[in-house]
């Protein structure tokens, strides 16, 4: 990889009540890849996500996505649209980027939250997609939420007693509810308390990955408040996507558009059967287990590299 000598090519693109920060590295006349961070409410960070594909080969696009990282404003500081902060709102956002770029097709590729956003964006657009490879697969359904958020709790039940007491939750309320309705109040004191409590649970649910140490996700209280608010406001509403199971059903429309599902067979906090269940729908798609591995560890990220320049031969 040239990733560390190749210039970075950065801006914003103004779309509704919002700024979206976008970077570019690599050759311009290169093969467009599009990274999509996860969270929600991940952002870029340290842009190591640039470093995986040759920039003599690939021009290599990422942005932060609304209401976190270099995106303004954040999303905490403007409650007010947070209710225009959704899946749709943000594939709008890609397409802007696209266009402001002149790209005309992207391979796309996501890790996390970031595939469900992935597979979101081509389902919508698959004219634009030139081929899809995903880590730590997910799609934001509504069995996976209950998962994350409290079946998981069978596994660490200290820890889950300790997330579901912090949550406060009102008579049928739901878990990942409760939390969504206290970071999104009024009450800014109470809102940090429930930031504490969710980054502690994120924190446990994923450590039964090797690769994993154990410690908060977030020392930032700001972007700890940012990815606790955008996670539960997507979460809450089942990734604003149909019955919290469009992805699975719809999966079958990119059949013709090649697919790499990247999976840890130790996710304990996404179990691979959702990766499979896509890629039993989707025929021109491949299924990758790594068996050693967790929630998007070393092995997977070697594994999206390859899978980039696989689908870069067949261009």
């Amino acid at each position: 990889m040239t990733g560390e000598q190749s210039k970075i090519d950065s801006g914003w693109v103004n779309v509704p009540h919002a700024r979206i920060y976008w970077e570019a590295t690599g050759e311009p006349a290169g093969i467009p890849v599009l990274y999509l961070h996860g969270g929600p409410g991940g952002s870029l960070g340290r842009g190591g996500y640039r470093k995986r594909h040759d920039h003599s080969r690939f021009r290599v696009v990422g942005l932060d996505q609304r209401g976190c990282g270099k995106s303004s404003p954040h999303v905490q500081d403007d409650i007010d649209h947070l209710s225009e902060n959704t899946t749709q709102a943000l594939i709008e956002d890609i397409e802007t980027v696209r266009e402001h770029l002149g790209i005309e097709k992207w391979i796309v590729t996501g890790v996390s939250w970031g595939s469900t956003l992935a597979l979101a964006y081509a389902l919508e657009h698959p004219n634009r997609v030139l081929g899809i490879a995903l880590v730590a697969v997910t799609t934001s359904s509504r069995d996976e939420i209950q998962w994350i958020t409290e079946d998981v709790g069978r596994i660490f039940p200290e820890a889950w007693s300790d997330f579901l007491e912090a949550a406060h939750a009102e008579p049928g309320e739901r878990v990942v509810e409760a939390y969504a309705r206290r970071l999104a109040g009024q009450d800014r004191d109470d809102a940090r308390l429930a930031a504490l409590s969710w980054d502690r649970w994120e924190s446990t649910h994923v450590s039964l990955d090797p690769n994993w140490l154990p410690g908060p996700l977030f020392e930032d209280e700001q972007e700890r408040m940012t990815f606790a608010l955008l996670v539960t406001h997507y979460w809450s509403n089942d990734g604003f996507l149909v019955d919290g199971q469009e992805i699975i059903t719809r999966i079958h429309e990119l059949n013709g558009i090649p697919g790499h599902l990247i999976h840890g067979r130790r996710d304990i906090s996404g179990p691979a059967v959702t990766a499979w269940q896509l890629h039993r729908r989707w025929d021109s798609s491949r299924l990758i287990i790594i068996e050693d591995e967790g929630h998007g560890g070393p092995g997977c990220m070697v594994a999206l590299t390859q899978a980039v320049q696989e689908i870069a031969a067949m261009v």
